[in-house]
């Protein structure tokens, strides 16, 4: 069994040596950032993204919570397998709105208090911490 655990110790040490490349490692990760903006207009309902740990990404949007992995290198920017909690409630359209735009993003830039996911065909959704 001791052997079994030395074997794998190089594994662990070479693991460590890689610092977190996506979002995650960039930003604050007990920052929550709060949407304000989709291309220009505001975004009135509650939507939330945060970047917990590596590769980790959660939020709010404005009905259901949701989690998702994103392991793009920064300033790349994609979720991978996005979930999310099934409630219905009266934002439902603004919820659709929002996921809708988060697939399509493929850049990300935090600077500051704000982050901005951004696409190639010009949208962008602008998100300010608090």
């Amino acid at each position: 069994m001791f052997r079994f655990f030395a074997a794998l110790l190089p594994v662990f040490f070479v693991s460590a040596c890689f610092p977190d490349e996506s979002i995650s490692g960039f930003v604050e990760p007990t920052a929550e950032y709060h949407l304000v903006e989709i291309d220009g207009v505001p975004f009135n309902a509650i939507a939330t993204i945060s970047f917990p740990e590596a590769g980790k990404v959660e939020g709010q949007a404005p009905c259901n919570r949701y989690f998702a992995e994103q392991t793009a290198p920064y300033p790349w920017f994609g979720l991978d397998g996005i979930g999310a909690t099934r409630m219905a409630c009266e934002n439902l359209s603004a919820e659709t709105v929002f996921f809708a735009a988060l697939e399509e993003m493929m850049l990300a830039e935090a600077s500051g208090d704000t982050l901005i996911l951004s696409n190639t065909d010009g949208r962008e959704m602008v998100f300010v911490a608090r």
